[in-house]
């Protein structure tokens, strides 16, 4: 079986090709911030985006037949016919990241017109990049005749509904989180201690450009930190945030509403102090001894760590290990304070440097291909919520 796994994130566009569980391609195509600041929409971004995955896979002689005008079965016909005679490597299927999309369970999705629909539509919880996955991948599936999916978005909700509740009437707390992360590790770390994930309690932590603490107990994710609104500050969210203060912001009439998400969700955290959101930038400042930028630091590392107390309280203090992933736990620095915080909270913890989610995009659907995972209906799931 050949996979094309394709991941948009907030300033890249992760591509892989797979044979089987033998990894042929893997591309990770930045796209800087100048270049992204042209795009107003977030979705404007397609084209960038599409083009991207296309000359990566280009180096494969993977050949995507230019459209016809054709539709239905005869374009899929055309398509078929157009890719047997340019040769290359031939795909099985294409998997991607989620994104945030409508509340539903965890699991693989086959990406539908609805789905390509609701997210074009804006019938979704908010705006990241990783929308794009779907789109992309389902016109390249269609153009190549082979099936296109996706697999536990960030909108995965399996929340225990006491964690719904916020402090205000008519306010719930939303279901936001990298969870394909987030589950990869757990289930990794499960077949460490030799126990099925569905018997573990762990607290696993995602730490990116946002970040991620999650519960997971017994097999669900039942908790996690919303990036976008809650949790730790990080390099470009401001996380939780004194609420009057924030009131008198949006009302001081220096911002527009679109401003303000700016403020929290792309120029907040890190980046609101330093102007950048460069880790190692700013951790070079730290080794100077550079004042601001240590006590900055350190008060990321102490609210990541005052997180992941709260979600050892979800697990009722029965915690089977702490888990860190992500791109910043390549850090030594990041990871040796982290612990330091976090080191009496339980005595396993585990760390997977970097990002497995290209290789459990792959692994969840070749199970689908193989018949050992069913995937969930997306119509389906998002009319019971």
């Amino acid at each position: 079986m050949v996979i094309l796994a394709i991941n948009p994130g907030g300033g890249s566009t992760k591509v892989a090709v797979f044979r089987n569980k033998q990894q042929l391609l893997s591309e990770n195509i930045v796209h800087p911030p100048a270049q992204l600041s042209r795009y107003k929409m977030v979705l404007d971004q397609y084209q960038l985006r599409k083009e991207a995955v296309l000359q990566a896979i280009a180096q494969l002689d993977i050949r995507v037949p230019r459209k016809t005008g054709s539709s239905g079965r005869e374009g899929r016909s055309q398509a078929a016919a157009a890719r047997a005679a340019t040769g290359g490597l031939k795909l099985d299927a294409i998997v991607s990241r989620g994104g945030p999309l409508q509340p539903m369970a965890g699991g693989v999705y086959r990406v539908t017109v609805r789905v390509v629909s609701d997210i074009r539509r804006g019938r979704v919880q908010t705006l990241h990049p990783s929308l794009l996955g779907p789109i992309v991948s389902y016109e390249l599936a269609e153009d190549l005749g082979v099936p296109a999916y996706f697999v536990d978005p960030e909108s995965t909700d399996e929340f225990w509904d006491v964690a719904r509740v916020s402090g205000l009437k008519g306010i719930e707390r939303r279901s936001l989180s990298h969870a394909l992360s987030c589950r990869t590790v757990a289930k990794a770390t499960a077949r460490k201690l030799k126990r099925p994930y569905e018997k573990c309690n762990f607290v696993v932590v995602h730490l990116g450009t946002g970040f991620t603490v999650a519960a997971h107990v017994k097999g669900r994710q039942v908790d996690a930190s919303n990036a976008n609104t809650e949790g730790p500050l990080s390099p470009q969210r401001a996380g939780t945030l004194p609420s009057p203060a924030l009131v008198r912001l949006c009302f001081s009439g220096r911002y527009s509403e679109g401003e303000v998400l700016d403020l929290l969700q792309r120029k907040g955290g890190l980046y609101s102090y330093f102007g950048t959101d460069d880790v190692p930038a700013i951790e070079t400042l730290v080794a100077k001894r550079n004042r601001q930028a240590s006590l900055v630091y350190e008060a990321m590392l102490y609210q990541i760590a005052k997180e992941i107390g709260a979600q050892v309280a979800v697990c009722r203090g029965s915690v089977d290990a702490i888990i860190l992933t992500g791109g910043l736990t390549q850090s030594r620095r990041l990871v040796t304070s982290l612990k330091k915080w976090i080191g009496g909270l339980c005595s396993r913890i585990y760390v997977y440097p970097g990002e497995e989610e290209m290789a459990a995009l792959n692994e969840r659907m070749l199970a689908v291909l193989n018949g050992t995972e069913k995937p969930r209906d997306y119509e389906q799931a998002i009319a019971v919520r």
